[in-house]
């Protein structure tokens, strides 16, 4: 390895399936070292992880490293969204984890919605209207469901809460995935008590809020881990802030993000609020806004679809005027947590590669049907669509998106964003730098870009048409099976 031009930084990105991290330069944004260790999800009726097999996976992928996790100077992780860790009063789960992509909570969610003056007051309360994927949801769910499992909880955690704990000893959390949980009023930036004590959850249990910029605490030497004692912590975040993070966002500049879930953001300097739920008015891990929609189906379902047609995820054909909604697990935008899959309009001729080319419209759809949303109304609507994530250098994810946005699409050559932007976070620490400043100085969103094309209308409408005439059928899904 050569030598590094500045000090080294770590940074980690926990996700739902596993475990991410760089040894970044934090001179010049070089990854001098990387690895990756796997975790499971149990499937059946929920979405749930043991948490200690994140930690098990972040030793794994750190000493995969070598030596150049040992010369890190600071380290930040960002993790899943939204996850509901319950914690002992030794540290220990109680539990497994409840994941963002559990959606057994959805009449909780329904409840609290119209408990607590409907969705324009939670809206301009915490900035968004909790669905299923909410923590404030799963804690209610849980309460209900195995109230001794809510009595024996000492501490209530987010998925990157519980690896930043494990690593200083101390219960920390960060603005940005505090404002995923529903119970963290955007206005004041503070924990909601009345949404707290209408969930009877004790404020105590919760994280200390780090503002940006501040040491979240430093490594203690109690485990397994290639870090000197006294290594600088970050805050951390959750993984779309420090994918914002890791691009070097600035206001008005669109994502979208292609994974297990899909994602639609920008940084915005205006608090958000929409009362419709489409737009969750999530805070960014700097001190400004990021107004986000999620999609629980994205890569993965279409993944699905491909797989049982026996197909190549790039084999798609056009024509046709086959419509699939691909709402395998549900769904959150639209939200329609009992919903399946609808296939509509298949004929004797629809062939195979047409059908899969539906599955990514459908997915598509849902996605830019977000974007003006998200978007502020000043916001120029020629600037490039950025493309993250697993599918953005899949041929079919870019020609989707093409065609059904009428936008030019830019596709940065840095891999591992979310990872990235908690490396810029960490490198942030010992530069005094915005870590969004240090990820542009690191020119992270470098890449072609994908000149526009004329937007595909009549394939937005067709879509458009079955879902609403659909409403109906997805509304009650599998809710009485």
């Amino acid at each position: 390895m050569s030598a590094a031009e500045g000090p080294l930084v770590v940074g980690v990105d926990s996700s739902t399936q596993s475990t991410k991290v760089l040894v970044v330069d934090a001179a010049t944004g070089r990854v001098v070292a990387s690895g990756q260790a796997p975790h499971s999800v149990s499937g059946g009726a929920g979405r749930e992880s043991d948490p200690r097999q994140w930690w098990d996976a972040l030793r794994a992928a750190l000493h995969s490293c070598g030596e150049a996790a040992h010369e890190a100077a600071a380290v930040s992780v960002a993790g899943q969204q939204h996850g509901l860790v319950t914690l002992d009063g030794r540290g220990q789960p109680v539990r497994p984890a409840l994941l963002w992509n559990d959606v057994r909570s959805a009449p909780q969610a329904r409840r609290l919605v119209a408990e607590l003056g409907g969705a324009t007051a939670w809206s301009e309360r915490t900035g968004s209207v909790p669905g299923a994927s909410f923590t404030v949801t799963k804690w209610a769910w849980l309460a209900e469901n195995e109230p001794e499992a809510a009595r024996s909880t000492a501490a209530v955690r987010l998925p990157h809460d519980y690896l930043t704990g494990r690593l200083t000893g101390e219960g920390t959390t960060d603005r940005g995935d505090a404002s995923g949980t529903g119970w963290w009023a955007s206005a004041t930036e503070t924990y909601d008590e009345d949404v707290l004590g209408r969930v009877g959850l004790d404020p105590a249990l919760l994280p200390r809020l780090v503002r940006p910029g501040e040491v979240a605490g430093t490594v203690r030497d109690a485990h397994d881990l290639p870090f000197s004692k006294g290594t600088l912590v970050a805050p951390g975040t959750g993984d779309n802030a420090a994918a914002a993070l890791g691009l070097g966002l600035r206001p008005g500049t669109p994502v979208l993000s292609l994974g297990t879930s899909g994602t639609v953001y920008a940084v915005s300097v205006h608090r958000p609020a929409d009362p419709s739920g489409t737009v969750a008015g999530f805070a960014d891990a700097r001190g400004d806004w990021l107004p986000l929609a999620c999609t629980l189906n994205c890569t993965l379902a279409v993944d699905r679809i491909a797989a049982l047609l026996g197909r190549d995820r790039e084999a798609v054909e056009p024509g046709g005027a086959v419509t699939l909604l691909p709402y395998l697990d549900g769904e959150r935008t639209p939200n329609l947590p009992d919903a399946s899959g609808l296939l509509h309009g298949l004929r004797h001729d629809t062939t195979a590669g047409q059908l899969l080319q539906a599955a990514y419209d459908g997915t598509v759809h849902s996605l830019l049907g977000a974007l003006d949303r998200v978007l502020d109304q000043d916001a120029d609507r020629t600037t490039p669509l950025l493309l993250i994530g697993g599918g953005a250098r899949g041929t079919a994810w870019q020609q989707t998106v093409r065609r059904l946005s009428g936008r030019p699409v830019q596709v940065p050559e840095a891999r591992e964003l979310v990872a990235l932007g908690a490396a810029a976070q960490a490198a942030a620490l010992l530069t005094g730098e915005d870590p969004a400043a240090v990820a542009r100085r690191w020119r992270t969103a470098d890449g072609p870009v994908l000149a526009a094309v004329e937007r595909d209308d009549t394939t937005l409408a067709r879509i458009s048409g079955v879902l609403s005439d659909a409403a109906p059928l997805l509304e009650r899904g599998t809710r009485n099976h």
